[in-house]
């Protein structure tokens, strides 16, 4: 196992500190390859949601280019938000 020196601030090394002496981890080095999972996996969740979040872009862009759009007044934006949140979206008319 690769060995790395590493700096923490105080209130770092108290926590890790405290992980330990709860039992939690058996030692610092345990405390901190688990840190490093949970930031790997953070990691990938971020870049999951960006894909999806991309291939939303795309698909409202493709719908944009075949004019599949419901036009409204800046008052009405709020509403037709909460309508999305609610499952209660009127029917509208595309333009």
């Amino acid at each position: 196992m690769a060995t790395r020196n590493i700096s923490l601030t105080a209130q770092q090394d108290a926590f890790v500190a405290k992980l330990v002496k709860s039992g939690e981890y058996q030692n610092a080095s345990e405390a901190m390859r688990d840190a490093l999972r949970a930031l790997k996996a953070r990691r990938s969740e971020e870049a999951l949601k960006l894909k999806r979040l991309r291939v939303a872009i795309k698909v409202g862009i493709d719908q944009l280019d075949r004019g599949e759009f419901v036009e409204m007044e800046l008052d009405e934006v709020d509403g037709f938000m909460q309508s999305l949140v609610t499952g209660s979206l009127r029917s509208r008319r595309p333009r």
